[in-house]
């Protein structure tokens, strides 16, 4: 955590008494000062109680006269994030016995401390010998102190592990193995990886970064799609939090050399959520990083992802048929695989055999068979594809089509009576053609086996709490392919753009919405196809007959109010 520089003669102790700070800071007058010092010899109160009782200041400004007096740092923990990792390096009861928490790291030998009282220098030689720190004491209200305490505790309270946690030795020798069980176990490193995990889960994170740096152990969560630097953990403190992981993982903690992958099963709050973890070698270390997946996410309906009514109806009408190919393209981690469950949610039923085949199988469904890719043992998508065409399916997931041997198979599904459902990385809907094209299918057999191809993307959602409406200009709208209409009628044109407040972490943005473009393929699209035309003939075509761009459908929902022309620009060429 990067703490503010600030002026260090405001930092030095002063003679001044509390009452002459408040009036210089212009709290109270002389006269209020006055009577409060006169009521003072009949009380037998601090001064600050006094003007507190008589509501002449606030216990937060009373805090940071003191803060003057004492020639120490004011810290206002609501406005300033608390490193996890500093935190964790007392227990709850000690930081509620000294009315003290460690809240940054302000360099590798030094540790900030908030607390009630600075000037007490026996908690303060306690936390040194605690934490291994040389420790700088700032000054914070009582109340944000213990209301932090128990806000650490409840994070930490919410993490109950469904794992079981034995660590088999074979791997490594024994006194390896005691070492790193000396250092993981201990409360500090368990506490950290816990709140982390939680944090992440109540923010709303899809994934976690554990990024080893020269100096320190940088974590970051994907919040949205955009990533944010969350803390910094102490380089001392980088194998035990990474053999952590490792061990919650079941990876094998000796072997650094190679990329490995696992899995954790947590319930965070009464929520399940599966996290799936893949490691790194790095210069500086194993970098880890943690995918989470809500399960509740897999019982998204179409309609709460985005579509608008004429894209879903198009959609909608594409996968009801009994047969033919249903391609979602876009880049990772555009949704593509949500779109595919919620379709088959609605596609679920007793009467119908619905097969996937994945890699991995990130959501399980009710009803549904679904296989595992398995590469090393030789489980491909074709290999998978071929065992579960005689398995008598009516509808069949492939989790991506990657290459010649899948693409061939899922066609010749398509072409005999199924409906193939599938993932493609290209950038719209109209260049899904012409990549099965490339990848050494005949165009004939692509123009007769795909039905319908999805386009989209993941862009974030204005904060209702926060977003704040403008006037464009109508320049601006040209400018950013606004339609005629909007153009024309520039002076009625309301948009919103991003402020940023406590319910969004201050980005301005919360939850995130589909970009869809759907593209029917119809007779002039398969006779494009046929003759080998261009993605940019085909998409002229498609639009003519009534296909709204990515672009069109992202301006659509800035027109809306749901997200802003700058979210737009950065998830759309």
């Amino acid at each position: 955590m990067q703490l503010p520089r600030e002026d260090l003669q405001q930092r030095r102790p002063g003679k001044k008494r509390t009452g002459e700070i408040l009036i210089e800071m212009g709290l109270i007058t002389p006269e209020q000062l006055a009577e409060a010092l006169a009521e003072q010899t009949q009380s037998h109160l601090r001064i600050g109680e006094i003007l507190i009782q008589k509501g002449w200041i606030k216990g937060a400004e009373l805090t940071e006269a003191l803060a003057r007096r004492l020639g120490v740092r004011y810290l206002d923990l609501a406005e300033t994030r608390v490193d996890a990792s500093a935190a964790s390096l007392i227990t709850e009861k000690d930081a509620r016995r000294y009315s003290a928490l460690p809240i940054a790291y302000v360099n590798d030998h030094t540790l900030l401390v908030a607390m009630v009282d600075p000037s007490n220098i026996f908690a303060i030689d306690d936390l040194r010998i605690m934490t291994g720190y040389d420790i700088e004491p700032g000054i914070a209200t009582e109340e944000d102190v213990f209301n932090q305490i128990t806000k650490l505790r409840k994070l930490d309270d919410k993490v109950a592990e469904n794992l079981d946690e034995q660590m088999s030795g074979e791997a490594v020798s024994a006194d390896e193995v005691r070492d790193i069980r000396e250092q993981i176990d201990e409360a500090p490193i368990v506490k950290l990886v816990n709140s982390i995990m939680a944090q992440a889960a109540d923010d709303g994170a899809s994934d976690i970064h554990f990024e080893p740096q020269a100096k320190e152990l940088i974590v970051r969560f994907r919040n949205d799609g955009v990533l944010h630097e969350i803390m910094s953990v102490p380089r001392r403190m980088q194998s035990g939090v990474l053999s952590r992981i490792k061990i919650m993982a079941d990876l094998d903690i000796a072997e650094r050399r190679v990329p490995q992958d696992g899995r954790i099963g947590l319930v965070v709050g009464g929520k399940p959520i599966d996290m799936r973890v893949a490691s790194l070698p790095t210069v500086y270390g194993e970098k880890i990083v943690i995918r989470l997946l809500d399960r509740s996410n897999v019982m998204l309906r179409l309609e709460d992802l985005g579509f608008s009514d004429k894209s879903l109806a198009r959609f909608k009408k594409s996968f009801s048929k009994p047969y033919g190919a249903i391609l979602v393209t876009g880049p990772t981690g555009s949704g593509k695989s949500t779109t595919l469950y919620a379709t088959l949610n609605i596609l679920n039923s007793s009467e119908k055999n619905i097969i996937t085949v994945e890699d991995p199988v990130e959501y399980r469904l009710g009803g549904i068979n679904q296989v595992q890719a398995n590469f090393k043992a030789g489980l491909t998508f074709a290999r998978a594809l071929k065992s579960i065409l005689r398995c008598d399916p009516d509808i069949v997931m492939i989790g991506e089509i990657r290459d010649k041997d899948t693409a061939q198979i899922a066609i010749q599904s398509a072409l005999t009576g199924h409906l193939v459902l599938s993932t493609l990385h290209t950038n719209d809907a109209p260049g899904a053609l012409s990549r099965l094209t490339e990848m050494g299918i005949e165009p004939f057999l692509t123009a007769s086996a795909v039905d319908c191809v999805l386009a989209q993307r993941l862009a974030r959602k204005l904060c209702e709490a926060c977003k704040e409406p403008y006037k464009p200009t109508q320049e601006m709208l040209r400018r950013n392919d606004f339609p005629p209409e909007a153009c024309e009628n520039w002076e009625d044109v309301v948009l919103y753009k991003p402020v940023g407040c406590n319910r969004c972490n201050g980005t301005g943005y919360k939850g995130r919405l589909g970009i869809y473009e759907v593209m029917l393929v119809t007779e002039a699209i398969e006779r494009l196809t046929v003759e080998r035309k261009s993605a940019d003939e085909i998409s002229r075509v498609a639009q003519a007959e009534g296909m709204k761009s990515l672009r069109e459908d992202g301006i659509d929902k800035v027109l809306m109010g749901r997200t802003s022309v700058e979210e737009i620009a950065r998830v759309i060429i």
